[in-house]
């Protein structure tokens, strides 16, 4: 278990849903991984670089709504900068399963 934090903590982070609207390859990645084009409604576009290559083939992610922390500064990964951090959580076999809601959300909803 990770250290014990304040709900204060917890306000701080900007957890959003969002739309995948474009996919690309990232064959300057260290690991194999995506580069994502994301639709956060009245938040704008962001990208993001995601490691979810062994679930998720291009067609599945385009249009699919995903869950992302959109306030952590942007990081410089290869040639490409990473504007917010898509969330999902490893399955047995160590593959990233991505985290998003039940139902069709509107794009930024916050989530808290």
């Amino acid at each position: 278990m990770k250290q014990e934090i304040t709900f204060e903590d917890f306000l701080k982070v900007d957890v959003r849903i969002g739309t995948i609207i474009e996919v690309n390859d990232f064959p300057k990645a260290k690991k194999p991984a995506y580069q994502l084009t994301i639709d956060f409604g009245e938040l704008g576009i962001k990208k993001s670089s995601a490691q979810i290559t062994d679930l998720y083939t291009k067609e599945d992610l385009t249009n699919k709504q995903i869950t992302a922390i959109v306030n952590f500064k942007p990081r410089q990964i290869a040639n490409f900068r990473s504007e917010c951090l898509v969330l999902g959580i490893y399955n047995e076999k160590g593959n990233v399963v991505l985290l998003q809601a039940s139902k069709s959300i509107k794009n930024g909803a916050q989530i808290g």
